[in-house]
């Protein structure tokens, strides 16, 4: 007789990832990393020791966040933090205030760019959707 092992896809899946660092990408693009202390039937997640991770290009900042909650609803992504493969990714921890910074003008550069292409999409009879605000 063999055994198969089950494969749960709910949140009960969970239960190997407590007490590990994961990465949690959440609707409205942010990236929290932190250590799962608990969840629910609803994967609302409890992280400890977590941090807000902002990319820019092959730059990064963190922001201190704590304990953070988290609605089930809102997770996107969720992944095990491998800390040697993490440790040697080839990017650059700088300040939080040059990180946002950069994402700041990021942000204006890409909304210029955008305002161009939406212009003459415009002009050739096409209806542009200005909905931007959330990546689900």
């Amino acid at each position: 007789m063999s055994f198969t092992p089950q494969f749960f896809t709910t949140a009960e899946s969970l239960v190997d990832s407590l007490d590990k660092k994961l990465l949690v990408v959440l609707r409205d693009g942010r990236k929290i990393i932190g250590v799962l202390r608990s969840y629910d039937q609803f994967a609302n997640l409890v992280l400890q020791d977590s941090l807000e991770r902002i990319y820019v290009g092959d730059s990064y900042g963190d922001i201190e966040r704590g304990v953070f909650i988290i609605r089930g609803e809102n997770v996107v992504l969720l992944g095990e933090i491998d800390g040697d493969v993490e440790d040697a990714l080839p990017l650059q921890e700088l300040p939080i205030q040059d990180i946002l910074q950069m994402q700041r003008e990021e942000a204006e550069e890409k909304a210029r760019r955008d305002k161009q292409r939406f212009r003459l999409l415009h002009k050739q009879g096409f209806s542009v959707d200005f909905a931007d605000n959330d990546l689900y």
